[in-house]
């Protein structure tokens, strides 16, 4: 049997080689703008929604216009769609470019138990054969870029040459290889060699992932691995001016935070468990501008049960140069 036609090439509409990762409950549209209102295009090539999950029916056009939020930036916003049925996929992924969407994205990445569960995600890490199906499915649908984001692999990274021929097999104009595998999830150990073997095993622009913590590493992993653009998730939410590289004052770093609170409550976003999840989330890994000083102060940060007196604990930092 002759293989079937691969679908046609698309330019990727990135504006520079560093990216902000999908991130499930974080890469919602009133954190991705702050970020993306903060990093100019020379800095910030592009984002993604956090996952859009198409499970028993597609996903209607309206929910992902939700996902791709109200503003709009010289950067293109990517939807990220995670799932293992073909034809819900594909005509999830024509609603997205419906709603706006200037590329897809298909999640083979996450490692949570109910995408395990599902058969999505990591799961699918297991076949490289359901990774071609799905990235084909997708790609023969739209006619904007569709790329794959993958980890090294589920067990162990042997066969992330296989996965990403796969992807590339199937259509996709861009490849993101988080190095660790499903196994490892967010371990502090790195081995940036299984993105340099994804990259030297495909002609498709390789996106690594995992590991970037400065701004120099962008181009650290770059160098290392032969990977074309590199993408940054943890690392942003400790310092979302990584892109640049530009160093704030303890002011400006929690007149972010503040605003992102202001933010959700303009777009009624207010997280249904109150403010204060939402600001540790990102106190949690936050470094920039000093504002968390040491360990022990971020303790503190975090032990804070008020959401209110937290805020207003940033509102008068904020209120500094």
């Amino acid at each position: 049997m002759s293989p079937l036609p691969l679908p046609t090439a698309r330019t990727l509409p990135f504006t520079a080689p560093w990216l902000l990762a999908p991130m499930e409950g974080v890469t919602e549209p009133c954190f991705r703008d702050l970020v993306l209102t903060r990093n100019g295009p020379d800095a910030l090539g592009g984002t993604f929604t956090e996952f859009v999950r198409v499970s028993s029916m597609p996903i209607p056009r309206a929910v992902v216009r939700r996902h791709l939020g109200p503003s709009s930036f010289p950067q293109p916003v990517g939807v990220q769609l995670m799932g293992n049925d073909l034809e819900r996929l594909a005509q999830t992924a024509r609603n997205a470019v419906a709603a706006g969407a200037v590329l897809v994205d298909l999640n083979f990445g996450c490692p949570a138990k109910g995408a395990i569960a599902g058969c999505a995600g990591s799961a699918l890490l297991r076949d490289p054969a359901a990774v071609e199906r799905v990235v084909r499915a997708v790609a023969s649908a739209v006619d904007v870029p569709v790329t794959a984001k993958i980890r090294a692999g589920y067990d162990d990274a042997s066969r992330v040459e296989e996965l990403a021929r796969a992807a590339e097999l199937g259509g996709a104009s861009m490849l993101t290889v988080h190095c660790r595998t499903r196994a490892e999830a967010y371990c502090p150990e790195v081995d940036w060699t299984r993105i340099a073997r994804a990259a030297s095993s495909v002609s498709i622009p390789v996106c690594g992932n995992g590991g970037i913590d400065t701004h120099a590493d962008f181009e650290r992993l770059r160098r290392e691995t032969g990977a074309r653009l590199a993408m940054v998730g943890r690392g942003a939410l400790a310092d979302p001016w990584i892109f640049s590289g530009r160093s704030v004052s303890r002011g400006e770093a929690a007149r972010f935070l503040v605003e992102y609170a202001q933010l959700m409550k303009e777009r009624h976003q207010w997280p249904g468990g109150g403010i204060a999840a939402r600001l540790k989330q990102l106190l949690r890994y936050w470094t920039a501008g000093g504002l968390v000083e040491n360990a022990e102060h971020r303790l503190e940060w975090l032990r804070e049960k008020d959401g209110a007196h937290l805020l207003a604990r940033l509102e008068e930092l904020a209120s500094q140069p």
